[in-house]
């Protein structure tokens, strides 16, 4: 079970890495700062640069924490909150949730392994399981209330951005 973990640990923060660069730099065929914030302003999350920037920091941090093991209900919530986020950004810009149609499917799909990873832990094969200790030890076997925390504050987390989405599309 560990190597399992440790493998969708690794393609998820990988993925979260991907979706940051795109965004901040343009690599991996991305927008690169300055278009990626026109477009994050035209779909209502203003300032548009300061806005890709919070993104791609939370993802980068995210990917950061996933890859070690360290933290990791912490970079769980960084995921799932910022995917929450991305997901309902598409979602009211297409008026869809089907990713094919433009909405939020997919960034929703990250959020919930996210979730998952933040209720199972790193696995062995993290620093939150070499380190240990009590608040190392508590990152490495989470309690089941982490997961319903994670979930209601990734969901928390959408609704400002949900609110100034309404608000700057008006």
């Amino acid at each position: 079970m560990d190597t399992g973990i440790l493998i969708l640990r690794l393609v998820l923060a990988a993925v979260l890495l991907a979706h940051a660069t795109q965004k901040s730099v343009g690599w991996f065929g991305g927008n690169g700062l300055t278009k990626q914030a026109e477009i994050f302003a035209s779909l209502g999350l203003r300032p548009g640069r300061a806005m890709v920037l919070v993104a791609s920091a939370s993802e980068l941090s995210a990917a950061t924490l996933l890859t070690l093991g360290l933290l990791t209900p912490l970079g769980a919530l960084a995921a799932a909150g910022t995917m929450t986020v991305a997901g309902l950004t598409m979602q009211l810009a297409a008026g869809k949730f089907w990713n094919v149609a433009g909405g939020g499917e997919y960034p929703y799909l990250i959020a919930v392994v996210a979730v998952a990873l933040g209720i199972t832990g790193p696995g062995g094969y993290s620093l939150d399981a070499a380190i240990g200790g009590p608040l190392f030890g508590f990152a490495a076997d989470p309690p089941a209330w982490v997961g319903a925390v994670i979930v209601v504050s990734a969901a928390a987390a959408a609704v400002p951005f949900a609110a100034l989405i309404r608000r700057n599309r008006t």
